[in-house]
């Protein structure tokens, strides 16, 4: 029976996370993955290295930390990190307060923007009713299509780590994994990192975790001449209202009755809107949740209206 330091089920980027921090430390590692590579939320959304979202304390902490990793993981060339920034748009008198209240906090490295500056910068802003924007220069940008299968090719050959791929774990016991084909390991630790599959491997844990899984829908547009690489992440005033860091500003409120008073099908569908542009000219934007037993299996017109 293959015995190793650390077991890790799942393949996707908080799999490989673990797997790198653990091979770092000299750990032997393996990681097993159900399908012959990540394919599911690793693959599927903008790419987007996002610390300005966080709030400050130790969750604004980790995700600069994770920032500094994926640089050295761009300075390492085992993928391309462009270092873009991002830009939040008020196109609101109550988002413009907003941003200016956030900017007066001091607590993260932003600038407030004039309208021209925006359009300068950016050709996706639209230039109607712009009433200014929040820069800030700490977001990255990686290709999610790529990533993680770049990644765990640089964990085995560089890390010496184990990959077992199209291998469906089934069973976790004792430090002991089983896969469907009746194979066995054993670790020294195991962590699972198999997002919404979690359900299927312990269910009941999941029932008593509070988790709920989530759906997203983005549009992917065809290439456009006007994107270049380096342009920076577009956010608008509906994302306000999404990321826990924006939460110590008290002008949200007034933002926040808006929306719900005007376009309450935003909220009851979870939707902002935000944007990533790749050097290939194609831009991803979104986005939507929905939750638990309102998730369906196809797209919401309604959401894409």
């Amino acid at each position: 029976m293959p015995q190793s330091d650390v077991a890790i089920v799942g393949a996707g980027i908080v799999g490989l996370a673990h797997a790198w921090m653990a091979a770092r430390r000299g750990k032997s590692v393996v990681v097993f993955e159900r399908d012959h590579a990540a394919i599911s939320a690793s693959v599927r959304n903008f790419g987007m290295i996002w610390p300005i979202g966080q709030p400050v304390g130790e969750r604004a902490e980790t995700a600069f930390r994770s920032r500094d990793l994926w640089l050295e993981l761009g300075q390492k060339k085992v993928l391309d990190v462009e270092q873009c920034g991002s830009i939040h748009l008020a196109h609101h008198e109550d988002e413009l307060a907003v941003l200016e209240e956030f900017c007066g906090l001091a607590e993260f490295d932003v600038r407030m923007v004039k309208p021209q500056q925006v359009t300068h910068h950016h050709p996706l802003a639209n230039p109607e009713g712009l009433q200014g924007g929040m820069a800030s220069d700490a977001e990255l940008r990686v290709n999610p299509r790529v990533a993680s299968q770049r990644i765990a090719a640089w964990l085995a050959e560089q890390h010496g780590v184990e990959f077992q791929f199209e291998t469906q774990i089934i069973s976790v016991a004792d430090r002991r994994l089983e896969s469907s084909d009746g194979r066995t390991w054993t670790a020294g630790r195991i962590v699972i990192c198999s997002g919404s599959d979690l359900k299927t491997l312990f269910p009941d844990v999941f029932a008593e975790s509070g988790l709920r899984p989530c759906q997203l829908q983005m549009m992917r547009s065809t290439a456009r001449s006007d994107i270049q690489a380096g342009l920076p992440h577009l956010a608008s005033g509906l994302t306000l209202r999404h990321y826990e860091s924006f939460r110590v500003c008290p002008t949200l409120t007034t933002l926040k009755k808006r929306i719900a008073e005007q376009t309450p099908e935003l909220d009851q569908y979870g939707i902002h809107v935000m944007t990533s542009s790749f050097p290939d000219g194609r831009v991803i934007l979104g986005d939507s949740h929905v939750y638990g037993a309102d998730i369906s299996p196809f797209s919401s017109e309604v959401i894409d209206e």
